[in-house]
């Protein structure tokens, strides 16, 4: 049965996205599967106010992001790039060029509020995964796909440079030389070359087996103690970014703090009476 949202989510009326949550589980989908899950304007805020929610959300303990329709993202809407004109114009080149830069800041926030959620974020790929959908996937903790998806990093055909993250998180997965290829040339990457080159984690035949499979491991994810998992996202990620030596600094001061907790007393006695553990959320 699916849990009710609290009060929080249930003030927020996305029209862009599907939000539910059950066994501690949140599933948000995108939902313009008639745009081929292009992201507009209203979008982009519903996915930072979505990620942002459900990490203060107590009882979501992980994320699944995935589309609804053919494709799992075709990146943005095409009338939000024809619109940008208006929206940074200026008689003040200036003033014009700081408007264009706060906009791309404001593209760039709801992909860093998904790597930011201290909940882990799980991708469920299907179909297309285009231009801001590689840059929504690549900011996830996981990714797992089926093997005729496919992800192509198509700024570079539209004369852009990509500017959203993927440029800076894909190389730090793939590897840079392939992360490079993908940039310049555009190319379709099929999910079982994405498995190769380990963009996900595993491919799958069928949507079906692919959503099993990820909720498999959600659910997994969601039986762990939360203040553990949340604790272990923040080390992954902080350790991506710094040396050895600040990681090990970080983490000795981390569980300074955090590690005489209620879920390790928990965890103690659940494994000296060979029981599963109950975490609270």
């Amino acid at each position: 049965m699916t849990e009710p949202l609290s009060s929080t989510t249930q003030d927020l009326d996305y029209k862009t996205l599907h939000l539910s949550i059950e066994n501690k589980i949140a599933h948000v989908t995108f939902n313009r599967p008639e745009k081929a899950n292009a992201l507009n304007e209203l979008a982009w805020k519903e996915l930072k106010d979505c990620f942002e929610q459900l990490d203060e959300l107590p009882e979501a303990r992980v994320v699944v992001l995935s589309g609804n329709g053919k494709h799992f993202c075709s990146g943005i809407d095409l009338s939000l790039l024809i619109g940008m004109s208006n929206k940074v114009n200026d008689s003040c080149d200036g003033r014009m060029r700081e408007k264009l830069r706060k906009l791309v800041f404001q593209l760039q926030a709801p992909i860093n509020a998904i790597e930011a959620c201290s909940k882990p974020v799980i991708a469920a790929i299907h179909g297309g995964c285009i231009g801001g959908g590689i840059d929504i996937v690549s900011a996830c903790d996981m990714r797992y796909a089926t093997k005729d998806a496919y992800f192509t990093i198509k700024e570079i055909d539209m004369g852009m440079v990509a500017d959203l993250g993927t440029l800076q998180r894909l190389p730090k997965l793939i590897g840079e030389g392939i992360a490079r290829e993908m940039a310049y040339t555009a190319r379709k990457v099929s999910g079982t070359e994405a498995q190769q080159i380990q963009l996900v984690n595993a491919a799958y035949e069928s949507r079906e087996e692919l959503m099993e499979k990820v909720m498999e491991v959600a659910q997994t994810i969601a039986s762990k103690s939360p203040l553990s998992i949340r604790g272990t996202k923040e080390m992954l990620n902080y350790t991506r970014d710094h040396s050895v030596a600040d990681g090990l600094n970080f983490i000795a001061t981390w569980n300074a703090a955090m590690i005489l907790s209620e879920d390790l007393t928990t965890a103690v006695q659940a494994s000296m009476t060979k029981k599963n553990p109950e975490f609270r959320d």
